[in-house]
């Protein structure tokens, strides 16, 4: 076993830090590492947190980071962030947005950037999730960037999917039916305190009876809270581990986990077919030959797309 997967394993923070950098920045040998931790994962409960910004998701996340901690459990933190036009790295540091729970030796957060990655999660998110994984946390929260409804593909990374929502959305609730709404297990009005906050509930709760989501029978409840002085987040827990429950359940479901394992494999072959094949091109100044035909207007990129697929048949 390698020496660095082995310390992973053994809860070694500065060892585990280094193999998340090494993949966020797809440094060699990073994969070859997480090959070694993967039959060693599958045991921690994961929870995104999404929502557009100012929802107040970083202060939710604090809130469950204490109730979990309270409880005993080991919490891991990804919280994705814009990219630096800068550094090219996270805007927020995790120093910033976790202060709190810093020095606390049963917390691990780590900021990283989209970089461009669509779907509210960056391009390594999935690797990190997994390296938390074998490192032991019990729970790993996942706090999206917050660009808007469009941020779905915490779904396929959660087992359980949180949506932040706030008072005086007013008719903007109608717009979240086909956007995020559609992956929420659990549903949160934050900053309750606030007007309308009742008004946004009512609102959840037409579109929710309006039906037209698959939920295999789970009801996502619709929670109050105050992120600032805390009010309503055991409900928020309660919510999600009843979730987690539910999960558990469909997990026992015949064909279940067959699925999982599919589209984590699907999505990583994706991933590794295009980066070959986007290298390939560049090496061999196809691109360039490509690029050039496109801006003469003797072709279009639906055609080009379609010659390079052709030539793996």
């Amino acid at each position: 076993m390698s020496d660095l997967a082995e310390k992973v394993l053994h809860g070694e923070v500065l060892s585990t830090a280094r193999l998340i950098r090494d993949l966020d920045d797809g440094i060699d040998g990073a994969i070859a590492e997480l090959k070694i931790l993967y039959p060693h994962t599958g045991k921690a409960e994961i929870i995104g947190i999404t929502g557009a910004p100012g929802a107040g998701k970083s202060t939710l996340v604090n809130r469950l980071i204490e109730n979990f901690r309270s409880r005993g459990k080991r919490v891991g933190v990804i919280a994705v962030d814009p990219t630096s036009p800068f550094s090219g790295g996270a805007v927020l540091g995790d120093r910033i947005r976790m202060q709190n729970h810093f020095n606390d030796p049963g917390v691990f957060i780590r900021s990283v950037a989209t970089r461009g990655h669509l779907g509210g999660l960056s391009s390594s998110a999935y690797e990190i999730i997994k390296v938390l994984d074998a490192f032991g946390s019990d729970v790993i929260l996942v706090e999206t960037v917050g660009v808007g409804q469009d941020e779905v593909e915490i779904a396929g990374a959660a087992h359980t999917s949180v949506v932040v929502l706030t008072p005086g959305m007013g008719d903007e609730i109608q717009n979240l039916k086909a956007g995020i709404l559609e992956i929420a297990d659990v549903l949160v009005v934050n900053k309750a305190d606030r007007e309308g906050a009742q008004v946004t509930v009512q609102g959840l709760r037409r579109l929710l009876e309006m039906g037209g989501f698959d939920r295999k029978g789970w009801k996502p409840p619709i929670c109050l809270t105050v992120g600032t002085d805390g009010t309503g987040i055991p409900e928020l827990v309660q919510a999600v581990d009843q979730h987690r429950e539910f999960w558990n359940r469909q997990k026992a479901q015949p064909g279940f986990e067959n699925k999982r394992r599919e589209e984590d494999f699907l999505r990583i072959l994706q991933g590794q077919a295009i980066s070959k094949l986007i290298v390939s091109l560049r090496r061999s100044g196809s691109l360039d030959e490509i690029v050039s035909r496109l801006v003469r207007g003797e072709s279009d990129p639906y055609s080009e797309s379609e010659k390079v697929l052709k030539l793996g048949d």
